[in-house]
């Protein structure tokens, strides 16, 4: 069992050694230095040849500068978290990083198996979590989530066993609004939101996990008027009643690209009477986003796709764009090959767009 979290120290200690990247690759959130890349763990089959992609990539993307690594308990059937897990343990013993020095973040919600156990898929759900009495069959939503807290609580048990640590340094609810409101109503869903809050801040004290968040896909970047659309200020107001102004919600997971850009450029978030975009409302309200699918799952790699601009690779292109986005801490590229892995990393090299840069950028970008 692996012992501690992400510290001040660690992480800034993580930053003034690296001997790879620019130092403008780092930023400061919450109080730790943080790259402004991290590495995915989402795709890939549950099988043992990809753990040692998985493994290999995180250790190599570490070795580049990375510190932010995020995964996901039904990420290849838990097959995601342990290959985290390993590449930290292997990274700690061959002295090449500190528990202190990494964040770590994973996902409950989404019901899933477990790639090594040889079962069918529902039959592996029946035996291990209907049977024991973890879940009830109508504890699962349409969309394969559940919100409950003895799974939530199974399921954390699970990641840190996964993981091989005592302590996560952020553990999201996982596309909640997404797999929940089409079956219950938005009322009844902020009321399981706050005891999934509480729930969480009760980790919190058990020093389980640090931080909490929402990985999310739809509800922070459609319109106000979508089913499924939720107002950032309404999900920190549950925060702060449970857990004052030291609560544990500080960081937000959603979708933003160069074309996936709502978090940028849709108002569908209001404070003090103004409307903003989801990142403005967060950088407001003090919360971390952090990007997925950056890269579109490779879909804006092909030719013609990506507007050129800096004398970047395509792929450098997407990363960029998106680490140079005001307000976003670091995009989460999946990545697994070794070839993958020094194409995108090279990006750490070169310090991000400043503000003025980014916004000329998407003014030249709009006139294409």
């Amino acid at each position: 069992m692996i012992s501690g979290f992400s510290t001040s120290e660690g992480t800034l200690n993580f930053a003034k050694r690296n001997q790879i990247a620019h130092k403008n690759h780092f930023r400061q959130f919450a109080g730790l230095t943080l790259s402004s890349i991290g590495v995915g763990t989402y795709l890939g089959n549950p099988d043992d040849s990809t753990d040692l992609l998985v493994k290999d990539a995180v250790k190599k993307s570490v070795s580049f500068g990375i510190n932010v690594i995020d995964t996901a308990i039904n990420y290849r059937s838990q097959k995601a978290e342990r290959s985290v897990g390993r590449a930290v343990a292997e990274l700690i013993e061959e002295g090449k990083a500190t528990r202190e020095e990494l964040f770590i973040s994973t996902k409950n919600g989404y019901v899933t198996n477990d790639g090594d156990v040889k079962e069918e898929f529902w039959e592996n759900i029946h035996n291990t979590l209907i049977k024991p009495g973890i879940i009830k069959s109508d504890d699962i939503s349409s969309g394969y989530h559940c919100m409950t807290i003895p799974y939530l609580e199974d399921q954390l048990k699970r990641s840190l066993n996964n993981l091989g640590f005592d302590c996560i340094d952020l553990m999201y609810l996982h596309n909640a609004a997404e797999g929940q409101l089409q079956d219950i109503s938005k009322e009844e869903f902020m009321k399981n939101l706050k005891e999934v809050f509480e729930f969480y801040e009760k980790q919190r004290k058990n020093h389980t996990i640090r931080y909490y968040g929402m990985a999310t896909w739809d509800c922070f970047r459609v319109p106000k008027e979508h089913p499924q659309h939720l107002f950032l200020h309404d999900v920190l107001r549950i925060a702060k009643e449970i857990g004052g102004d030291d609560h544990g919600f500080r960081f937000v997971q959603l979708p933003y690209n160069m074309y996936l850009d709502q978090a940028l450029v849709l108002k569908n978030q209001t404070s003090n009477g103004s409307d903003l975009s989801i990142l403005e409302a967060a950088k407001n309200f003090g919360i971390g986003v952090f990007a997925s699918v950056p890269l579109m799952q490779a879909k804006l790699l092909g030719p013609n796709v990506m507007p050129e601009f800096g004398g970047l690779k395509p792929s450098h292109r997407a990363i960029q764009f998106v680490r140079s986005t005001p307000g976003i801490i670091a995009p989460l590229v999946g990545q697994k090959t070794a070839s993958h892995v020094d194409e995108n990393l090279e990006l750490a090299k070169i310090p991000p767009l400043s503000d003025s840069e980014f916004f000329e950028l998407v003014k030249i970008l709009t006139a294409q």
